[in-house]
């Protein structure tokens, strides 16, 4: 149900590389074998997570968490849990009642390798797993991180924007630009704000720390939707045109970074990734 680019992963400075690398071992972990019964669950949940992606909204969650001045450690479980929500809103996102994708990241959709009522399944375990994580492991302010990331899956959130997308779709002449920005700010920009609010209070953010760090999700949020539809040539493009929907994503960037100015030099991560994905609006 969530948008994500399709461009291919970028060289990043020490820091994201070596943040991405953790993700990866910890997802490796936290996953069950593909050969652990029921198998084609589990062979199909590794499939869709170990497909590509660019952990973009787990990077956010550390990014936050190293804001605040706690360790890359301590917001990992949440990290990858949102990895897991992401890519089960995915598999999801293809299925024949929704997108109806055949491919996936250059490789077949969930439900095209695995079969519908599979993918469903898969998706819906990723999603279990997901809240698993993040109540096992004794997270500072966990209980905060469970709501913060359930509202954004919601209908207020990532479920309610794919309920309003189904319903623009439908319109003879298209959504207006007020349409999409709410589409947007539920679809994409939820879940994305919530991977930034959960890693600062994975770090034990105060609420003036958690206040700008909502700021720069918000910004961070609608400007990769605009990028999104501006690399599909889609959505924002059609309505606003392609100069003017790079104008606005490279405003909401320049916002988000202003906002993360009072955590200093702490905040470089999340600096780096708002200037990589500037780098992508062409």
């Amino acid at each position: 149900m969530t948008m994500q680019l399709k461009t291919v992963v970028p060289r990043t400075t020490s820091r994201l590389d070596l943040w991405r690398r953790l993700i990866d071992r910890a997802l490796e972990r936290a996953l069950p074998k593909a050969s652990a019964i029921p198998p084609v669950v589990h062979e199909g949940m590794r499939y869709c997570v170990f497909s590509g992606g660019k952990r973009f909204r787990p990077l956010l969650c550390l990014g936050a968490a190293a804001a605040v001045g706690a360790p890359s450690r301590v917001a990992l479980p949440v990290a990858c849990a949102l990895e897991l929500i992401h890519t089960y809103s995915l598999v999801h996102d293809d299925l024949p009642a929704m997108d109806n994708a055949d491919q996936r990241r250059g490789q077949p959709a969930c439900h095209r390798k695995f079969g519908e009522g599979n993918a469903i399944l898969i998706g819906d375990a990723l999603l279990t797993l997901a809240f698993d994580l993040m109540s096992r492991h004794e997270m500072p302010n966990a209980l905060a991180i469970i709501h913060t990331v359930s509202t954004a899956c919601g209908t207020t959130g990532l479920i309610g924007g794919q309920v309003l997308d189904l319903q623009a779709i439908s319109r003879p002449h298209g959504a207006s630009e007020e349409t999409l920005k709410e589409i947007a700010r539920w679809k994409t920009g939820a879940l994305i704000g919530a991977s930034v609010v959960s890693g600062g209070l994975a770090g034990s953010a105060n609420s003036h720390q958690i206040k700008y760090l909502q700021g720069y999700g918000r910004n961070i949020g609608l400007a990769f939707q605009l990028i999104d539809d501006i690399h599909d040539r889609e959505g924002f493009v059609n309505r606003l045109g392609l100069d003017e929907a790079r104008a606005q994503a490279h405003n909401l960037i320049a916002h988000a970074i202003d906002m993360v100015k009072p955590f200093g030099t702490e905040a470089a991560g999340l600096r780096q990734i708002a200037q990589w994905l500037a780098s992508t609006a062409s």
